[in-house]
């Protein structure tokens, strides 16, 4: 029987201390650690790794995985988690980023905020002298894309040599998963309509890294093409949380764009599907792809829970 108690392997690095707002910050010798660290964690789920330790969770955009996957994490590792909304601190009624970053940080161990501005994740890391945790902004995900990568290489043994492809808005979800597929040395698409293409400043970026890796980058606006050959094919809806008002005209402009049976036809036999979820479906997916045999997302949405206390145990200890 496992021993769902047992500690973990010793880690090689440090991360002590360390801000998570983009992977552009960390090293693939650090990502793979991460990784790492999670499939032990996923084996043996609990410790007390982080007793008497404490997460503040600011939460300025509404949650299901991020809530639930950090409290219950930190809850496993032995630690404590605090929700924080915008009506519960002061942060909500003008008070400054900076003071904020600087009270908690004398309160907790740690600060995971999940908010709309960059800049606000950015400020709370400058400012706060505990580790911060993006749990989500308007141009990163990274807890997701970590995730996404402990899913592929879980379904897939490795990632050298894997065509991976993101269908839909050059969003959040997209910059993430694509600058950390690119580290890892996969082969990137990114299929979208024009004028949704993700950021120029990381497209650059993400074909460095992808220079580095051995892997490859590209965009496509013919997701026939993007998906030919692929081994994975993963898609987030086509207007996120702040986008309600755009989401007839985004319905209209990603039309073709479905993740469908007749488009998956065109990828390799085994592909795998990912969502980030939550899903519409019979819009950006249809229910025969994201409910068949053939969809990871389920598993991809567990994983959030492991990377987490991967992160968390690395960067509080």
């Amino acid at each position: 029987m496992t021993n769902s108690h047992a500690a973990p392997s010793p880690v090689k690095v440090s991360l002590k201390g360390r801000d998570l707002v983009t992977w552009l910050d960390y090293t693939t010798e650090e990502i793979h650690d991460l990784l790492s660290l999670a499939q032990d964690l996923k084996k043996y789920p609990y410790s007390k790794a982080l007793e008497g330790k404490t997460l503040a969770m600011i939460f300025e955009k509404s949650s299901t995985r991020t809530r639930v996957s950090f409290e219950a994490g930190m809850l496993q590792l032995g630690g404590h988690a605090i929700y924080l909304n915008s009506r519960d601190i002061q942060l909500g009624r003008g008070e400054s980023i900076a003071d904020t970053a600087r009270v908690l940080s004398s309160y907790v161990d740690g600060i995971m905020i999940r908010t709309f501005e960059t800049e606000k994740v950015t400020q709370l890391a400058q400012y706060a002298s505990v580790p911060v945790i993006n749990g989500l902004c308007d141009t990163y995900h990274p807890c997701q894309a970590l995730a996404d990568v402990l899913t592929i290489l879980e379904l897939k043994g490795k990632f050298k040599g894997e065509k991976v492809v993101y269908i839909g808005d050059g969003n959040n979800v997209a910059h993430s998963f694509m600058i950390l597929c690119a580290k890892l040395g996969m082969d990137v698409v990114v299929a979208c309509p024009e004028g949704y293409e993700p950021a120029e400043e990381l497209v650059e970026k993400t074909v460095e890294l992808a220079g580095v890796s051995g892997g490859s980058f590209s965009i496509t606006y013919n997701p026939i093409k993007a998906v030919s050959g692929a081994d994975v094919v993963y898609t987030d809806v086509w207007a996120s949380m702040g986008q309600e008002e755009e989401a007839a005209k985004r319905l209209e402009d990603f039309n073709g764009y479905q993740v469908n049976d007749q488009l998956l036809e065109h990828a390799a036999p085994d592909v795998k599907f990912l969502h980030c979820l939550p899903a519409h479906r019979e819009e950006e997916v249809t229910a025969a792809v994201i409910d068949g045999p053939c969809s990871a997302v389920f598993q991809q949405a567990e994983n959030r829970l492991h990377v987490q206390k991967a992160i968390l145990q690395l960067v509080f200890l």
